[in-house]
């Protein structure tokens, strides 16, 4: 039905209700009259006015039921919109009866008369409520705050039709429009602060995260930290609206590993400006953030270690293979020998450094052969005893049924020789090293360190100690190249991350926990040991004679190495071309007279690489054989020898008899 009809039916309605009655009594009047008996004329006009008085009492009681039936689904309207109100809302007629009541309101006021309800606790409430309901009648809706018991009463009223009211009732010591004590519960953390910054509410999720007391008022300065510039400007461009959301991960003061996303936004309404601030626990993702960072950082820090292992070992090739040269020529008596042996010694102590940094890139050339770890130890523990020294105890103790592990023994050597060290030097008082071993098998996916381990069968080496321990700002440091706790010319900072790069190459995983003050405890975790090729069958033994008729292509970039390598062969009778680049060396074989034996090349040059010129050369010369040289692995580059034949690979930096005798067996 249209609303601009009902006003009138309810006026109607409210007439007729009284109305009704009188003309029943009329109706029942004349029909008593007309059971008199009277001349037929009169009789008549007596039936008629009975049911026509009758006939309007019918209609008008129709009427009132009508309106009645809207003024229900009205209330009922009414009720729907005041269920969810957390205020005292009561749905009222003009004169205060009250028609329904929400939750909030019989909890508190009852369902009494309004004036009543508004009477325990305010004075004079019969006059309130008619001055409240007055206004709403005339104006649509009224408000005012009623001092009385307890603080009084802020009372809302609003007219809903023409004969209905809506009033919402709260006390005055409420905080009005913050709904605190509604936010409270809420599972999302809310702050509110002041303009100066001072905390002004926080509901118990924020409280968790923020670890303070219900009554503590700390400043967004005391809270937070880790912002780059002062936070009261971040705090004032949110109020100023410069911004119309702020949000940033800041630390919680005084806990470095808590983290907190806030976001801010200006409060609207009147009174002193505030903000809004959603806080988020974004611990874990900081921490998963500074895991991919660490990730990212020592893989740029291998890349790096690789390439400049690559420029020095070219240049120890030059030093060490000009100073073969050298030796050649002078006899051990001779005055200069002594000095030339020096040179000699150092380029193979600068060798050794460089291969630590290749084996922390993992671009080290291994050997994998199937190891017995039992074995290994064994053999290492005469060593390991003597290089931890009498103060220090070693206890080896060796797990039921170790699987064989696949690894370089060597390398595998080398990590046991400097985590033990590393165990020494951690108890300068002495103590125990112990070395565990056991097989382990994971059905799951396992956490390990920055990486995820997957499920499979484990060898576990573990190296403890109860020394010093390692401090929790440098554990995440401790496996970079030159990164050391020991003072200056105590340690080169490799040997941890030669440790690192090795256990990586071998395709296994290395956990560290530590205690300070109560010692270390370095886990390597080998996969175990499957079916391995073949081991390669010994050279034969060389003839280090100065004979030889072949003729070999030398292809090098770097100057000082193509000199020495050219001068050492020639040196063994054989004939040598040399070619700085891919391109120069493809010219040359451009002439179809010229007869070549051997290809000498380095793997990473400018411009073509080594393997794709030569698989180009072996396309008009498939006799040719091969030899890859590189300061980089033999594995950096898998596929090399698989798909050239007759090829090899020789590692830099190589001495002078190193480079003839793989020359002569190849030519052999």
């Amino acid at each position: 039905m249209d609303e601009d009809v009902m006003p009138e039916l309810q006026m109607a309605a409210r007439v007729a209700a009284p109305m009704t009655g009188v003309l029943l009594i009329c109706a029942l009047g004349a029909g008593s009259a007309a059971l008199i008996p009277w001349e037929d004329r009169t009789t008549l006009v007596l039936l008629v006015m009975a049911m026509t008085f009758a006939a309007l009492a019918i209609c008008l009681g129709l009427l009132v039921v009508v309106e009645r039936g809207l003024r229900h689904l009205r209330v009922q309207r009414l009720a729907r919109l005041m269920e969810f109100d957390t205020d005292a809302c009561f749905a009222t007629d003009l004169d205060g009866g009250i028609a329904r009541a929400n939750a909030p309101a019989l909890r508190r006021f009852g369902t009494d008369k309004l004036t009543r309800v508004i009477g325990a606790h305010v004075a004079q409430a019969q006059l309130w409520r008619q001055t409240l309901a007055s206004r709403a009648r005339h104006d649509g809706a009224a408000s005012a705050e009623l001092p009385g018991t307890g603080g009084g009463l802020h009372v809302t009223v609003q007219r809903i039709g023409r004969w209905d009211l809506l009033w919402r009732i709260r006390p005055a010591a409420e905080p009005a429009g913050d709904g605190a004590a509604d936010l409270e519960h809420v599972p999302v953390a809310l702050v509110t602060f002041e303009g100066d910054g001072s905390l002004s509410f926080a509901n118990r999720a924020a409280r968790e995260i923020l670890q303070i007391e219900p009554a503590a008022a700390p400043t967004l300065t005391e809270l937070f930290e880790g912002l780059g510039r002062p936070l009261g400007e971040w705090l004032a461009e949110v109020l100023e609206e410069r911004v119309p959301t702020a949000s940033e991960v800041l630390r919680l003061r005084g806990h470095a590993s808590a983290y907190v996303q806030i976001s801010l936004r200006r409060l609207p309404g009147p009174g002193a400006p505030r903000v809004l601030a959603v806080l988020i626990d974004a611990t874990a993702l900081k921490t998963l953030e500074a895991q991919f960072n660490q990730s990212q950082k020592m893989q740029a820090i291998g890349q790096l270690a690789g390439g400049v292992a690559h420029d020095f070992n070219n240049l120890l090739t030059a030093i060490s293979g000009h100073c073969d040269l050298l030796l050649l020529r002078h006899q051990p008596n001779d005055a200069e020998y002594a000095d030339l042996m020096q040179i000699h010694q150092n380029v193979n102590r600068a060798t050794s450094l460089i291969a630590q940094l290749l084996a922390f890139s993992r671009k080290q050339t291994q050997v994998l052969e199937r190891i017995d770890l039992q074995e290994v130890l064994a053999d290492a523990a005469h060593l390991l005893n003597r290089l931890i020294g009498a103060r220090v105890n070693l206890d080896l103790r060796h797990g039921a049924d170790l699987w064989p592990v696949q690894a370089d023994r060597r390398q595998l050597e080398q990590v046991l020789m400097n985590l033990v060290v590393n165990a020494r030097d951690a108890m300068p008082e002495g103590g125990t090293i112990r070395i565990d071993t056991e097989a382990v098998n994971f059905a799951t996916p396992v956490p390990c360190g920055n990486a995820l381990m997957p499920p499979g069968d484990y060898v576990a080496i573990r190296v403890a100690d109860s020394g010093m321990g390692i401090p929790e700002d440098q554990i995440d440091k401790i496996f970079e190249p030159f990164f050391t706790t020991k003072r200056v010319g105590e340690g080169t900072g490799l040997g941890l991350s030669t440790v690192y790069g090795i256990v990586k190459q071998t395709g296994g995983f290395i956990l560290v926990n530590s205690t300070p003050g109560k010692g270390s405890t370095f886990t390597i975790f080998l996969p175990r040991g499957r079916d391995l090729p073949a081991p390669r069958a010994a050279a034969p033994a060389v003839s280090r004679g100065r004979g030889g008729t072949g003729v070999i292509l030398l292809v090098e970039d770097e100057a000082p190495v193509r000199s020495f390598a050219a001068r050492a062969l020639r040196m063994r009778g054989h004939t040598v071309l040399e070619a700085d680049c891919a391109e120069a060396a493809l010219a040359l074989l451009d002439d179809a007279t010229l007869r070549v034996d051997l290809f000498i090349t380095d793997v990473v040059m400018p411009g073509m690489d080594g393997p794709s010129w030569v698989r180009k050369a072996l396309e008009a010369r498939p006799e040719a054989r091969t030899i890859f040289v590189s300061g980089y692995a033999e594995d950096t580059f898998p596929d090399v020898q698989v798909k050239i034949a007759n090829s090899t690979f020789l590692p830099k930096p190589f001495s002078l008899t190193q480079l003839t005798d793989e020359v002569q067996i190849r030519l052999a």
